[in-house]
């Protein structure tokens, strides 16, 4: 590729917006009534990541008084006078190109598609268009490298035979050879869950989730702080002072750098970047839940057969104290109080991918798949009554569940059917239940609402039954009324 500035992610259109369409980094905050951002659910976590990251570089806020004083359209003011003065450090092409790494020219050429999840090549099976190799546009691109910053999937397709820092053995397995890429830091070995607390715009958005220099300095987790920008202050290297700046400080959390890659015409040279330290070493996203209260650190993964509001309790377990097993995610911490004293309504994204993982290599395959959801809360009644009444009701949902499962295993039994049908019965009456799901989220903030909500609830697990359990023949009839989910319990 020639060394000529082209394609400025200042100014050209490259950002999927939702009812927008592609929009330009000046555009996000230039056009104020932008909802929420479009793509799937890495391309939607990564670009937030990168747009809270501008937002830090542009103005961090001394204390939570300045962040207030601050408001949406004022941060939006300053990133846009940030961009303006910074716009020479966006250019996906040239001698500086945005977030990529000239030193990786020697390595070997991928496709665009090979380090694509979604997309099939080699002799991966194509099962639908949208898994086609195609040419990828220069938007793409661009979207693409702040994707693979934390998102590349581990395995062979890094080129781990190219080393940038002198004596760093990182790359290389015990016999010298090179080894496999690791998983980027935002994905870890299964896809880890990002959540984010959302508002009525993208400025909304990114103002509630911006962190104070105050803040910053009471988190342990990063001793350098903010950090170094990197499309300001690229690392050389994979232990150079500035990647090692990166592995614990705020930005290199939001702009891990987990490969260094570099754009060509046909294609795109790829090895493993910086090494960030994992859950189990202390250390996650800032969107990412993890449990520290046990021996080992616990994570909340992708999980498509468990849609991701199902977590809520999880996700919010710092509400109430006396919660065993208590979830931090800092992106929550950060943004609930703030959520509660401004606005009258938040939204909480969750979303990722889950990946599979053999002999070093990750991979999208059978059940793996993105998920995503978002749940709105009224910020008048979030609070510890509200969340203990929600404690209840999840926890009674997943005892039905069980008793749904359990009852559908009986009548098999008896018919000496296979097992296949209780799950599939437990899947579909989470699926029902999550079309009311909103509707118990606002009625916990009421016992006897809660209570009535769940005659509606019970009818699902009957529902279920019935589908996987006909009661058609005559031997079906005894089966089915006699292994019949109890819901006495429930319903008391």
């Amino acid at each position: 590729m020639e060394a000529t500035n082209r394609f400025n992610l200042v100014d050209e259109p490259w950002i999927p917006v939702a009812d927008a369409g592609l929009v330009s980094l000046r555009q996000v905050f230039t056009i104020p009534g932008l909802r929420a951002l479009g793509g799937n659910p890495v391309q939607k976590i990564a670009v937030t990541k990168l747009l809270l990251a501008v937002a830090q570089a542009a103005s961090t806020p001394k204390d939570e008084f300045e962040w207030e004083a601050l408001g949406p359209d004022g941060l939006a003011s300053r990133i846009v006078a940030y961009l303006d003065a910074k716009k020479d450090c966006f250019w996906l092409y040239g001698l500086r190109p945005f977030l990529q790494m000239p030193g990786v020219a020697v390595a070997e050429l991928q496709s665009f598609g090979a380090v694509v999840p979604s997309i099939s090549t080699g002799n991966t099976t194509v099962l639908t268009e949208s898994q086609i190799e195609h040419s990828f546009s220069d938007a793409e691109r661009a979207l693409l490298v702040v994707q693979l910053m934390g998102f590349g999937l581990g395995g062979k397709k890094c080129d781990n035979s190219v080393v940038l820092s002198a004596d760093y053995a990182g790359k290389s397995n015990d016999n010298g050879k090179p080894s496999t890429g690791r998983p980027g830091a935002s994905v870890g070995f299964f896809g880890y869950l990002h959540n984010i607390m959302t508002g009525e715009s993208l400025w909304a958005t990114i103002w509630i989730n911006l962190v104070t220099q105050e803040q910053l300095r009471r988190l342990p987790i990063f001793p350098q702080g903010l950090g170094p920008i990197p499309w300001e202050t690229s690392p050389i290297g994979e232990s150079c002072p500035v990647a090692q700046a990166l592995q614990h400080s705020l930005i290199g959390r939001l702009i891990p750098f987990s490969r260094f890659l570099l754009l060509e015409e046909d294609g795109l040279r790829y090895s493993e970047g910086i090494s960030h330290p994992g859950h189990k070493d202390g250390l996650v996203d800032p969107t990412v839940a993890v449990d520290f209260s046990g021996k080992d650190p616990r994570v909340l993964w992708v999980d498509p057969e468990k849609r991701p509001w199902r977590h809520l309790t999880s996700l919010l377990s710092f509400i109430h104290a006396g919660t065993k097993g208590q979830f931090d995610c800092l992106a929550l911490r950060v943004a609930y109080p703030r959520a509660r004293m401004h606005w009258r309504e938040v939204g909480l994204w969750s979303g990722g991918l889950k990946v599979s993982r053999n002999a070093g290599e990750q991979y999208v395959s059978g059940s793996d798949d993105y998920v995503e959801s978002e749940v709105r809360l009224s910020t008048s009644f979030l609070g510890e009554t509200w969340f203990q009444q929600l404690q209840l009701e999840m926890g009674a949902l997943e005892d039905l569940a069980k008793t749904l499962y359990g009852s559908c295993m009986r009548y098999q039994k008896a018919l000496k059917g296979g097992d296949q049908q209780a799950g599939q019965a437990t899947g579909l009456f989470w699926l029902l239940v999550g079309s009311q799901f909103q509707t118990l989220v606002n009625a916990c903030n009421n016992a006897e609402e809660a209570k009535a909500l769940r005659r509606t609830l019970s009818r699902f697990a009957q529902q279920a039954y019935d589908t996987y359990c006909p009661h058609d023949t005559a031997r079906q009839m005894d089966a089915w009324a006699a292994h019949r989910p109890n819901l006495g319990k429930y319903l008391a």
